[in-house]
Protein backbone atom coordinates (compact mmCIF):
# COMPACT_ATOMS: atom_id res chain seq x y z
CA UNK A 1 0.00 0.00 0.00
CA UNK A 2 0.85 3.49 -0.50
CA UNK A 3 1.41 5.85 2.12
CA UNK A 4 2.85 9.69 2.47
CA UNK A 5 3.85 10.54 5.60
CA UNK A 6 4.89 14.13 7.13
CA UNK A 7 7.54 14.66 9.68
CA UNK A 8 10.24 12.02 9.84
CA UNK A 9 11.40 12.49 13.48
CA UNK A 10 11.91 10.23 16.12
CA UNK A 11 8.60 8.52 15.88
CA UNK A 12 8.00 9.34 11.72
CA UNK A 13 11.37 8.07 10.54
CA UNK A 14 10.70 4.63 12.39
CA UNK A 15 7.46 4.38 11.18
CA UNK A 16 8.75 5.05 7.75
CA UNK A 17 11.27 2.50 8.10
CA UNK A 18 8.95 -0.54 9.95
CA UNK A 19 6.22 0.11 7.23
CA UNK A 20 8.98 -0.29 4.24
CA UNK A 21 9.95 -3.33 6.03
CA UNK A 22 6.69 -4.76 5.41
CA UNK A 23 6.77 -4.24 2.01
CA UNK A 24 4.32 -0.45 1.77
CA UNK A 25 5.65 2.22 0.03
CA UNK A 26 5.95 4.95 1.81
CA UNK A 27 6.75 8.45 0.76
CA UNK A 28 8.20 11.12 3.11
CA UNK A 29 8.09 14.62 4.25
CA UNK A 30 9.95 16.78 6.45
CA UNK A 31 10.99 20.39 6.57
CA UNK A 32 14.73 18.64 7.05
CA UNK A 33 15.21 17.70 3.03
CA UNK A 34 18.20 15.48 3.78
CA UNK A 35 15.68 13.18 5.70
CA UNK A 36 12.48 14.10 2.86
CA UNK A 37 11.37 12.07 -0.23
CA UNK A 38 9.76 15.09 -1.11
CA UNK A 39 10.82 19.22 -1.63
CA UNK A 40 7.08 20.32 -0.46
CA UNK A 41 3.93 18.90 0.10
CA UNK A 42 2.57 19.62 -3.71
CA UNK A 43 5.09 17.18 -4.46
CA UNK A 44 4.25 14.80 -2.27
CA UNK A 45 0.83 14.88 -3.29
CA UNK A 46 2.13 14.39 -6.77
CA UNK A 47 4.29 10.94 -5.95
CA UNK A 48 0.80 9.42 -4.46
CA UNK A 49 -1.55 7.96 -6.62
CA UNK A 50 -5.02 8.53 -5.89
CA UNK A 51 -6.85 8.19 -3.55
CA UNK A 52 -4.13 9.56 -1.57
CA UNK A 53 -3.55 8.31 1.98
CA UNK A 54 -1.37 10.93 4.25
CA UNK A 55 -0.02 10.31 7.63
CA UNK A 56 1.21 13.22 9.86
CA UNK A 57 3.18 12.66 12.35
CA UNK A 58 4.20 16.43 13.12
CA UNK A 59 3.76 18.00 17.00
CA UNK A 60 0.26 19.19 18.09
CA UNK A 61 -0.97 22.52 18.01
CA UNK A 62 -0.77 25.23 15.52
CA UNK A 63 2.08 23.37 13.70
CA UNK A 64 -0.34 20.61 12.87
CA UNK A 65 -3.20 22.52 11.97
CA UNK A 66 -1.01 24.60 9.42
CA UNK A 67 -0.22 21.13 7.53
CA UNK A 68 -3.17 20.13 7.76
CA UNK A 69 -5.12 23.09 6.23
CA UNK A 70 -2.06 23.10 3.89
CA UNK A 71 -2.05 19.81 2.64
CA UNK A 72 -5.93 20.06 2.04
CA UNK A 73 -4.84 22.87 -0.76
CA UNK A 74 -3.11 20.21 -2.61
CA UNK A 75 -5.67 16.66 -2.02
CA UNK A 76 -8.80 15.81 -3.52
CA UNK A 77 -11.84 14.56 -3.02
CA UNK A 78 -11.80 10.70 -2.08
CA UNK A 79 -7.74 11.18 -0.04
CA UNK A 80 -7.43 10.44 3.31
CA UNK A 81 -5.65 12.37 6.43
CA UNK A 82 -4.38 10.80 9.58
CA UNK A 83 -3.21 12.97 12.29
CA UNK A 84 -0.92 10.84 14.08
CA UNK A 85 0.43 13.64 17.03
CA UNK A 86 -0.97 14.08 20.58
CA UNK A 87 -3.41 16.39 19.31
CA UNK A 88 -6.21 17.34 21.72
CA UNK A 89 -9.25 15.46 21.04
CA UNK A 90 -11.45 18.28 20.68
CA UNK A 91 -10.06 19.23 17.67
CA UNK A 92 -10.82 16.06 15.08
CA UNK A 93 -14.57 16.82 15.01
CA UNK A 94 -14.27 20.61 13.66
CA UNK A 95 -11.00 18.98 11.35
CA UNK A 96 -13.33 15.93 10.13
CA UNK A 97 -15.94 18.87 9.08
CA UNK A 98 -13.65 21.18 7.59
CA UNK A 99 -12.24 18.64 5.29
CA UNK A 100 -15.64 16.99 4.45
CA UNK A 101 -16.31 19.65 2.84
CA UNK A 102 -13.86 19.41 0.48
CA UNK A 103 -14.40 15.95 0.50
CA UNK A 104 -11.36 14.74 2.21
CA UNK A 105 -11.67 11.85 4.52
CA UNK A 106 -9.92 11.99 8.48
CA UNK A 107 -8.78 9.64 11.09
CA UNK A 108 -7.26 10.12 14.24
CA UNK A 109 -4.98 8.32 15.80
CA UNK A 110 -3.17 7.80 18.92
CA UNK A 111 0.20 6.57 18.94
CA UNK A 112 2.35 4.14 21.32
CA UNK A 113 5.60 3.13 21.17
CA UNK A 114 8.25 5.95 21.32
CA UNK A 115 11.59 5.11 20.00
CA UNK A 116 11.25 1.22 20.60
CA UNK A 117 8.31 0.65 18.01
CA UNK A 118 10.06 -0.10 14.84
CA UNK A 119 11.10 -2.76 16.68
CA UNK A 120 8.27 -4.01 18.85
CA UNK A 121 5.33 -2.14 16.98
CA UNK A 122 3.08 0.70 17.60
CA UNK A 123 -0.27 0.59 19.90
CA UNK A 124 -3.11 2.25 17.72
CA UNK A 125 -5.99 4.02 18.81
CA UNK A 126 -8.16 5.01 15.83
CA UNK A 127 -10.91 7.52 15.58
CA UNK A 128 -13.39 7.89 12.85
CA UNK A 129 -15.57 6.33 10.40
CA UNK A 130 -15.64 2.55 9.67
CA UNK A 131 -14.90 2.56 5.80
CA UNK A 132 -11.99 4.50 6.38
CA UNK A 133 -10.41 2.94 8.94
CA UNK A 134 -10.67 -0.58 7.14
CA UNK A 135 -9.32 1.39 3.96
CA UNK A 136 -5.74 2.09 6.06
CA UNK A 137 -5.98 -1.44 7.70
CA UNK A 138 -2.69 -3.01 5.90
CA UNK A 139 -1.20 0.30 7.28
CA UNK A 140 -1.69 -0.62 11.03
CA UNK A 141 -1.72 -3.78 10.64
CA UNK A 142 2.13 -3.00 9.57
CA UNK A 143 2.17 -0.66 11.88
CA UNK A 144 1.03 -2.44 15.41
CA UNK A 145 2.64 -4.92 17.13
CA UNK A 146 2.25 -9.15 16.13
CA UNK A 147 -0.47 -10.93 17.47
CA UNK A 148 -4.20 -9.66 18.62
CA UNK A 149 -3.45 -7.17 20.53
CA UNK A 150 -2.12 -2.78 19.78
CA UNK A 151 -5.16 -1.67 17.95
CA UNK A 152 -8.57 -0.57 18.57
CA UNK A 153 -10.98 1.25 16.87
CA UNK A 154 -11.88 3.24 19.66
CA UNK A 155 -14.91 4.96 18.41
CA UNK A 156 -15.88 8.07 16.26
CA UNK A 157 -13.71 11.14 15.53
CA UNK A 158 -11.55 12.49 18.42
CA UNK A 159 -11.55 8.75 19.95
CA UNK A 160 -8.16 7.74 18.71
CA UNK A 161 -6.87 10.95 20.07
CA UNK A 162 -9.14 10.71 23.72
CA UNK A 163 -8.23 7.01 24.24
CA UNK A 164 -4.32 8.21 23.71
CA UNK A 165 -4.51 11.14 26.00
CA UNK A 166 -6.30 8.97 28.94
CA UNK A 167 -2.97 6.20 28.36
CA UNK A 168 -0.66 9.06 28.84
CA UNK A 169 -2.26 10.01 32.24
CA UNK A 170 -2.69 6.64 32.91
CA UNK A 171 1.35 6.86 32.37
CA UNK A 172 1.87 9.27 34.53
CA UNK A 173 0.86 7.61 37.23
CA UNK A 174 2.48 4.42 36.80
CA UNK A 175 5.61 5.85 36.25
CA UNK A 176 5.75 8.10 39.31
CA UNK A 177 4.74 5.19 41.50
CA UNK A 178 7.76 3.73 40.10
CA UNK A 179 9.80 6.81 41.01
CA UNK A 180 8.49 7.41 44.61
CA UNK A 181 9.42 3.56 45.45
CA UNK A 182 12.66 4.47 43.61
CA UNK A 183 13.50 7.02 46.16
CA UNK A 184 12.10 5.31 49.35
CA UNK A 185 14.48 2.26 48.51
CA UNK A 186 17.48 5.07 47.67
CA UNK A 187 17.17 6.58 50.87
CA UNK A 188 16.76 3.45 52.82
CA UNK A 189 19.73 2.32 55.41
CA UNK A 190 18.25 -1.52 54.78
CA UNK A 191 18.84 -1.42 50.93
CA UNK A 192 22.78 -1.31 49.67
CA UNK A 193 22.12 -2.10 46.01
CA UNK A 194 18.69 -0.57 44.45
CA UNK A 195 19.67 -1.63 41.07
CA UNK A 196 19.47 -4.86 41.60
CA UNK A 197 15.96 -4.58 43.53
CA UNK A 198 14.84 -3.19 40.38
CA UNK A 199 16.18 -5.77 38.24
CA UNK A 200 14.89 -8.63 40.48
CA UNK A 201 11.17 -6.80 40.15
CA UNK A 202 11.60 -7.72 35.83
CA UNK A 203 9.82 -11.67 36.32
CA UNK A 204 7.85 -12.66 38.73
CA UNK A 205 6.86 -9.77 40.18
CA UNK A 206 2.64 -8.24 39.82
CA UNK A 207 4.48 -4.64 38.89
CA UNK A 208 6.37 -6.05 36.16
CA UNK A 209 6.10 -3.86 32.73
CA UNK A 210 7.92 -2.41 30.24
CA UNK A 211 8.50 0.86 32.12
CA UNK A 212 9.94 -0.79 34.69
CA UNK A 213 12.30 -2.62 32.44
CA UNK A 214 13.33 0.88 31.18
CA UNK A 215 14.21 2.03 34.52
CA UNK A 216 15.99 -0.79 34.98
CA UNK A 217 17.55 -0.07 31.73
CA UNK A 218 18.27 3.88 33.00
CA UNK A 219 19.71 2.16 35.98
CA UNK A 220 22.35 -0.01 34.00
CA UNK A 221 23.70 2.98 31.98
CA UNK A 222 23.96 5.42 35.82
CA UNK A 223 23.19 3.91 38.76
CA UNK A 224 22.96 6.99 40.54
CA UNK A 225 21.04 9.03 38.16
CA UNK A 226 23.79 11.25 38.41
CA UNK A 227 23.48 12.56 34.82
CA UNK A 228 20.29 13.88 34.99
CA UNK A 229 18.38 16.60 36.71
CA UNK A 230 14.86 16.25 38.77
CA UNK A 231 12.74 18.20 35.72
CA UNK A 232 10.11 16.33 34.51
CA UNK A 233 8.43 18.33 31.36
CA UNK A 234 4.82 17.48 30.33
CA UNK A 235 3.12 17.71 26.49
CA UNK A 236 -0.37 18.49 27.62
CA UNK A 237 -2.46 14.80 27.91
CA UNK A 238 -2.06 14.85 31.33
CA UNK A 239 -3.43 18.01 32.39
CA UNK A 240 -6.17 17.17 29.52
CA UNK A 241 -7.07 13.94 31.42
CA UNK A 242 -7.31 15.55 34.66
CA UNK A 243 -9.60 18.16 32.61
CA UNK A 244 -11.82 15.23 31.98
CA UNK A 245 -11.30 13.86 35.00
CA UNK A 246 -12.83 16.97 36.48
CA UNK A 247 -15.88 17.45 33.64
CA UNK A 248 -17.17 13.64 34.32
CA UNK A 249 -16.74 14.02 38.00
CA UNK A 250 -14.31 10.79 37.78
CA UNK A 251 -11.88 10.79 41.18
CA UNK A 252 -8.38 10.48 39.31
CA UNK A 253 -6.23 10.53 42.35
CA UNK A 254 -3.27 9.31 40.89
CA UNK A 255 -3.12 10.98 37.51
CA UNK A 256 -3.72 14.05 39.13
CA UNK A 257 -0.98 13.91 41.83
CA UNK A 258 1.68 13.06 39.14
CA UNK A 259 0.65 15.82 37.37
CA UNK A 260 0.88 18.15 39.87
CA UNK A 261 4.89 16.75 40.97
CA UNK A 262 5.76 17.32 37.47
CA UNK A 263 4.88 21.03 38.01
CA UNK A 264 6.84 20.67 41.14
CA UNK A 265 10.07 19.33 39.60
CA UNK A 266 10.28 22.48 37.91
CA UNK A 267 10.61 24.87 40.88
CA UNK A 268 14.38 25.43 42.28
CA UNK A 269 12.62 26.51 45.03
CA UNK A 270 9.07 25.66 45.73
CA UNK A 271 7.12 28.92 46.79
CA UNK A 272 4.27 26.82 48.43
CA UNK A 273 6.87 24.75 50.55
CA UNK A 274 8.45 28.21 51.54
CA UNK A 275 4.86 28.81 52.76
CA UNK A 276 4.99 25.39 54.84
CA UNK A 277 7.87 26.52 56.01
CA UNK A 278 6.55 29.59 57.23
CA UNK A 279 3.46 28.37 58.97
CA UNK A 280 5.09 25.68 61.09
CA UNK A 281 7.80 28.09 62.15
CA UNK A 282 5.05 30.49 63.34
CA UNK A 283 2.46 27.54 64.61
CA UNK A 284 5.04 25.62 66.53
CA UNK A 285 8.68 26.87 66.18
CA UNK A 286 10.03 24.47 64.20
CA UNK A 287 13.52 25.02 62.24
CA UNK A 288 13.54 26.38 59.18
CA UNK A 289 16.26 26.13 56.10
CA UNK A 290 17.47 29.69 54.86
Amino acid sequence: MQLGLIGLGRMGGNMRERLRAAGHEVVGYDQNLEVSDAASLAELAEKLAAPRLVWTMVPSGQITEDTINQLAEVLEAGDIIIDGGNSKFTDDAPRAERLAVKGIHYLDVGVSGGVWGIKNGYALMVGGDAAQVEHCKPIFEALKPLGEFGFAHAGTHGAGHYAKMVHNGIEYGLMHAYAEGYEILKASEYVHDVPAVIKSWREGSVVKSWLLDLLDRALDEDPELEALKGYADDTGEGRWTVDEAVRLAVPAHVIAASLFARFQSRQDDSPAMKAVAALRQQFGGHAVKR
